[in-house]
């Protein structure tokens, strides 16, 4: 089977596979080359977003920290990949281990219930918005992820959001798409690649490095430093 997508044909991705040949030594150092070739863009991404971003992370993550000082929980929401993204955001905030602090945290696209409800009753373009409408407040935060930035959904619930006063940050790839023209993202964070995996992979170091710095800050009262 054939995958198509951003980065071609599975054998596109993995000549190496596909090329007919019985030289094991050749096949592995293919798939090293391969190995490191990939390690190295994932490196330079986060490179990237590291020297564009430190600053707005660590802004970011005391906005964050405020919130939660204040009662707020956080709400993620993406689609696809990006859904379970937000679930393991979720989980990262609210069951870090060790001797962190849990704090309040939400997937909006875990309960199946309510998205087949919603999209099925009114449409998938309202399934966290209206679920933004119903748990949201003030003190809380809303966490958007998608890779191209343009999904309906999470531009609507953007917009909801903000209209509620939640802290909005979105976290995209490519250039931002259509979540980068709009004006209810309080921060947005962009994986600058045309590659849906090296995006997901750098998006997981953001919100990651956004949970370290949102424990700094709530532990050390709000003093905290760039990554």
């Amino acid at each position: 089977m054939t995958q198509h997508g951003p980065e071609g044909s599975i054998e596109s991705l993995y000549p190496f596979l596909y090329s007919g040949t019985t030289d094991v030594s050749a096949v592995l150092e293919q798939v090293r080359e391969s190995t490191v070739a990939k390690t190295e863009e994932i490196l330079q991404l986060r490179r990237a977003v590291r020297a564009a971003d430190s600053a707005r992370l660590v802004a970011c993550a005391q906005d964050m920290a405020a919130r939660f000082a204040a009662g707020g929980r956080l709400l993620a929401f993406g689609n696809g990949g990006s859904a379970t993204d937000a679930q393991q955001l979720a989980t990262l905030f609210l069951y870090p281990g060790g001797t962190a602090t849990p704090l309040p945290a939400l997937s909006l696209a875990s309960d199946a219930s309510v998205l087949t409800a919603l999209s099925n009753d009114i449409g998938v373009d309202v399934v966290f918005a209206r679920q933004i409408a119903a748990f949201g407040g003030r003190a809380d935060i809303a966490v958007g992820m998608s890779t191209s930035g343009n999904s309906d959904n999470l531009l609507r619930a953007f917009d909801e959001a903000s209209r509620r006063g939640l802290l909005t940050i979105g976290i995209a790839g490519y250039s931002g798409g259509k979540m980068a023209e709009l004006d209810s993202i309080d921060y947005l964070f962009v994986a600058p690649s045309a590659s849906v995996h090296r995006i997901q992979e750098a998006q997981t170091t953001m919100y990651n490095v956004l949970w370290e710095l949102c424990q700094a800050a709530l532990d050390g009262g709000g003093a905290v430093t760039a990554p």
